[in-house]
Order: structure tokens, then sequence, then C-alpha cells
């Protein structure tokens, strides 16, 4: 199915449901098939995840129910505000990557936001996902910036926005509500015309190959 993002006439065609694909790895929406081993995942998760996890400063929760989660990401994706996607390695659930909120008009932006299972970590799972993101957000959807936020603390986070060179502009003080109260995040960005990007669309995922050839196999 095809459709224009709803909220702007002149923003690009935004497609929805979206999949990515790049070897075993793939980006796809999340079904309703999808809940036992996604409930799963984030239970067996909840500790690893807890320090980087946004949490709501009234409620303490950090995700609604399955069934409501599920139905805001649908419904978000096709207002085209934004592109939930888990990613999946060889057909196996192991993470998700968020694309949003996407702005466009004048500002053309977007803000990424991921996480992945613990046994799935340090394979280059996360740089590849976000790379094919950022691809699809600068050539099909007309994206001027990307960002992404990341606690000071986080290593594993600041690593994935080295990988894929995106650019340290300071930080925001109690900028989001994680784990529990108001924590301070490092701002990084990229924008289009930092990148060399092909006829085939590819522009941070050929940079990540060329330069972390092991994180990033091709079939």
């Amino acid at each position: 199915m095809r459709a224009r993002a709803a909220l702007y006439d002149d923003a690009m065609v935004h497609v929805w449901p979206l999949q990515l694909r790049d070897g075993e790895l793939a980006l796809r929406p999340l079904r309703r098939r999808d809940r036992a081993v996604f409930e799963r995942l984030r239970e067996r998760n909840a500790e690893w995840l807890r320090p980087w996890d946004a949490t709501d400063p009234e409620h303490g929760r950090a995700l609604p129910p399955f069934r409501i989660l599920r139905r805001a990401n649908e419904a978000q994706a096709r207002l085209g505000t934004h592109l939930p996607l888990v990613i999946t390695l060889h057909g196996e659930l192991v993470g998700q990557i968020t694309a949003g909120p996407i702005q466009y008009g004048a500002v053309r932006s977007a803000t990424l936001g991921y996480w992945i299972d613990r046994r799935a970590a340090g394979r280059g799972a996360v740089p590849r996902a976000a790379a094919l993101l950022i691809d699809h957000l600068f050539a099909e959807l007309g994206m001027h910036r990307i960002e992404v936020t990341v606690r000071p603390e986080n290593a594993a986070s600041l690593r994935v926005v080295q990988k894929l060179h995106l650019r340290p502009e300071g930080m925001r003080q109690a900028a989001i509500h994680v784990d529990g109260a108001w924590r301070d995040h490092l701002v990084f960005a990229l924008t289009a015309e930092e990148v060399a990007t092909g006829d085939d669309g590819k522009g941070v995922l050929r940079r990540l190959r060329r330069e972390f050839p092991g994180d990033t196999p091709t079939m």
C-alpha cells in the first residue's frame, strides 16, 4: 500500500507497511502474532534495558500492553509521523527501531530510538538497522536531518552513533524521563549533505559496510 504522509501535501511518498532488508537482517512492522515472542523478549531483557528505557513520569511504566502498543504504532505509522519497526535476524525478532517524530515542511527531520536483545548485542545489528532506516529517511522520505539522543553512560549506544558518523552536538540537560528520573542526554545528528547516497538509495549503509565489513555480512 502506498500513500502520501497525511499531514503534509509536499511530503515524499510514505509507504506502510514498510519492510527493509540487508541480508539476514530485516526491519518490518510489529505483527499480532509477535505478541508472545515480543513479551518474552521484553521480560527477559527487563534489567538489561531498564537504564535506557523511557518512562512515564506519572505512572512509571515504560511500555503499554502489547495490544495498545501495536495499535498506536499502526496509527502513527499510517499518518506518517513515526516508523516503528522490529529488527529481525534470520527471521528471529531481536529488537526494535523507531523513527519519530517525523517532521516534514521546513524542518524535515526525524529522531531515532532503538533497543536490542542482550543475546544479539555486539553483533552489529543496531548500526545496520539504523543505517538502513536512515538511508530510507533520506532517500525515500526526503528527510534533511536525523537525530539520536544518548545517555552519557550508555557506552554501547555511543558506539552505534560513532559507527554511523553522527555528529556530536552537545548535552540536553534533563531531556528525557528514563529509569524513573529526568536524565541528561547527548545529542548526535546527521544531515543529508553529510552522506554520499548512491542511485540505489544507500549511503550510510554503504559507508558502514566499507568501514566495518565484519559487522555487515552480505548475502
